[in-house]
């Protein structure tokens, strides 16, 4: 590894300051103390810093040089409502909140930057640090560009970065394109006519017209949608009844679409509405059908990919970046940002868990499980690709800033 030696200098301060926002989780669009601290810690080093975007976002701006370049790296601060199972010194002190998803590391390695950025100022252009709220179903990327992010602070690309626990601790992985699915929820209200159970003919059995509906939505998957066209559509919750000689007035289904591309999600939806109105109808029933879209697909632009690559490349070497990780269909709200900016969002490996101290609770090292804690070895890693990564971005030719 070719880690940039100031950072590793600070490893131990990182490293306390991630064990205290790790301590004192806060959810989305309540990072208030966290917010505090960002600023606190970026306001010392000398970095102007601008609050409130977002609600309690916090951007801080580096400049340096004469040109008008200008890249966003992006840290997500939010915790998640569960409740942590371990028990070592920096575990949380909130009950019901939990940093189980390393926002904690991933705000960390960007005050590392940072740190470094501010003191060595080996690039011609600005730096926007975007520390965002929420998330963690908050939407918040979003929140922050509808406060004027991207016109407010004009970069010309962005860059994200995340955690990868499976991934081992000191590599990369990234793929360009679709790297993350679309995060969408269904809700579907069966309205029949309750009877006693005795007597199923004098009513409508929402139950069994919801079991049908059930099972031919995923002839969507199975037989609509082409086959190279990923996607998932989970039930995850069906409710009816509340005892056992009465067949009920209503059934409930509820679940999630995941999918790489807004064309399939279209076909996807059209298709739920249609099968469910289709089949009640054919039963007597009807339905109330609601789809909502909660994260779009995330994709990665190919020349900010081949740029990111070199920058990983620089810092751990080439056998240690995976350019053609596995996607993942669970969502990141990153992807607003890169509706709207060239971009890259990158995984950072955590490792299988070995890295936890003493106290960590029994279940495994992964993404929102209470037993999950933050690689801190990683925070000079994570901390070094960001510098690199502007340097070069800074002093390189310009990729383009073309949207496909």
């Amino acid at each position: 590894m070719r880690l940039v030696e100031p950072i590793l200098a600070y490893q131990s301060e990182l490293e306390t300051i991630r064990r205290d926002i790790h301590a004192h989780p806060e959810l989305c669009y309540e990072e208030q103390r966290t917010a505090d601290v960002v600023a606190a810690r970026l306001t010392e080093w000398g970095i102007p810093v601008v609050r409130g975007l977002g609600v309690t976002g916090v951007v801080g701006i580096i400049k340096n040089g004469t040109s008008d370049r200008a890249i966003g790296l992006r840290a997500d601060m939010d915790a998640l409502p569960m409740q942590e199972l371990n028990t070592f010194d920096h575990a949380s002190r909130h009950a019901g909140k939990m940093h189980a998803c390393g926002h904690d590391g991933h705000t960390t390695m960007l005050l590392g930057a940072a740190h470094y950025l501010s003191q060595n100022r080996n690039f011609d252009g600005t730096v926007y640090l975007i520390f965002q709220p929420a998330e963690e179903g908050g939407a918040g990327a979003r929140r922050m560009m509808d406060d004027g992010l991207f016109e407010r602070f004009p970069m010309d690309a962005v860059y994200g970065m995340h955690n990868w626990p499976g991934i081992k601790a000191g590599s990369f992985g990234v793929v360009a394109g679709p790297m993350m699915a679309s995060s969408n929820e269904f809700r579907v209200v069966v309205k029949g006519k309750g009877a006693h159970a005795a007597q199923p003919h004098r009513g409508i059995d929402p139950v069994m017209v919801a079991v049908q509906i059930a099972q031919a939505w995923q002839t969507i998957i199975s037989r609509e949608k082409n086959p190279l066209d990923t996607a998932v559509l989970s039930i995850t919750q069906i409710h009816a009844g509340s005892a056992t000689n009465v067949i009920p007035d209503e059934a409930v289904l509820i679940g999630t679409v995941r999918t790489f591309s807004t064309s399939v999600l279209d076909l996807i939806e059209r298709r739920m509405n249609e099968i469910a109105s289709g089949l009640a109808a054919g039963f007597g029933a009807t339905i109330d059908f609601s789809f909502k879209r909660n994260y779009p697909p995330l994709i990665n632009h190919p020349e900010q990919t081949a740029f990111a690559i070199e920058a990983m490349r620089a810092v751990v070497g080439a056998d240690n970046v995976d350019t053609n990780v596995e996607p993942t269909m669970g969502a990141e709200d990153f992807a607003f940002m890169l509706q709207e900016k060239p971009g890259c969002y990158v995984f950072i490996g955590n490792g299988d868990g070995d890295h936890r101290s003493h106290g960590h609770g029994l279940g495994p090292c992964q993404l929102h499980n209470g037993s999950y804690d933050f690689n801190d070895h990683l925070l000079p890693i994570g901390a070094s690709f960001w510098a690199r990564l502007v340097e070069m971005s800074l002093t390189a030719p310009a990729p383009s800033t073309r949207l496909p």
